[in-house]
């Protein structure tokens, strides 16, 4: 069977819990004292959701995210409660066939409202800033100084922490950690900043064990029973920027384990980024289906 043939999972609806939101990919039901977590195979770029699904994109998100929340324990927590159907509440269980392999049960944690983001390369957004700033004669982004030869793609002298604010529907902004601390206090923003770094340390060395290079990545953290703890989904392909070692070269964009199939072939389109976004041929979904399940492979094992 071909990864355009399996079923896509594009919104679930159970009854017998109320919905507690809905984002970009991610339906969260509210059992109560805690949520479900369950990742559809919905895809969005530049911010709107595309009407194909993923194949199997909901199942990756959802089992790497287990993988890394039990890798990650020693540096910090996580929300994770079980995953496991069996362990579910009764009425959850006859819906195994959407359930099992793609949702959480995850505590309710208070939400930072922000996105922590270290980047450990210069590439994205930050490197769009970067240009610009150096327009201006500056090679200075949101309060960092960059060396005056970086060039994209390139290693950090060291991983740096570049927050954004948090939208659900929209897109986040870069901010500087000033701006953060104004947003979440500066205790908060303190613990945000070595957490993240921390985290992306040890997951950034384990990587490259296995070829992959994480370029970058986001997490988000809560508070829960007055301690920090990580939530959402972690070191994913939707979160972060993995790039095959074996292809690194500095001085380019680089080919990489996330959704850029998709990117380019919107580019090519004659399309304003608005809502309603084109329908995506059955190559380019098959392409991206399998690099998120690659990068899996390659990463955790399974």
């Amino acid at each position: 069977m071909s990864a355009v043939d399996t079923k896509v999972v594009m919104k679930t609806d159970l009854k017998e819990f109320p919905l507690f939101a809905r984002g970009k990919v991610r339906d969260i039901f509210d059992l109560g004292d805690k949520l479900l977590f369950v990742a559809s195979d919905r895809i969005s770029a530049f911010d709107v959701v595309l009407p194909n699904g993923i194949p199997g994109k909901g199942e990756v998100l959802t089992q790497m995210s287990l993988f890394w929340f039990d890798f990650l324990k020693p540096v910090i927590d996580h929300h994770l409660v079980t995953a496991e159907v069996d362990e579910y509440p009764k009425p959850l269980r006859k819906h195994r066939d959407i359930l099992e392999n793609r949702s959480m049960i995850v505590v309710k944690a208070k939400r930072i409202e922000a996105e922590c983001i270290v980047r450990g390369y210069i590439s994205g957004s930050m490197w769009k800033e970067l240009i610009e700033a150096r327009r201006r004669g500056s090679n200075n982004v949101h309060g960092f100084d960059f060396p005056p030869g970086l060039r994209e793609s390139e290693k950090l002298p060291r991983p740096i922490f570049t927050p954004s604010s948090k939208n659900d529907t929209g897109h986040d902004e870069n901010i500087s950690f000033e701006e953060l601390e104004k947003i979440v206090g500066k205790e908060s923003a303190s613990l945000c900043r070595d957490k993240s770094l921390a985290i992306y340390k040890k997951a950034a060395d384990y990587a490259l064990t296995k070829g992959i290079i994480i370029a970058d990545t986001k997490f988000e953290f809560g508070f829960h029973n007055g301690q920090m703890i990580l939530i959402d989904e972690v070191l994913s392909p939707d979160s972060s920027r993995f790039w095959p070692a074996d292809e690194y070269q500095v001085g380019r964009g680089q080919p990489s384990f996330d959704k850029q199939p998709i990117r380019d072939y919107l580019e090519s389109l004659n399309w304003n980024k608005k809502p309603p976004a084109p329908k995506l041929p059955d190559e380019v979904v098959r392409a991206t289906s399998e690099r998120y399940m690659k990068v899996m492979e390659l990463l955790t094992g399974k």
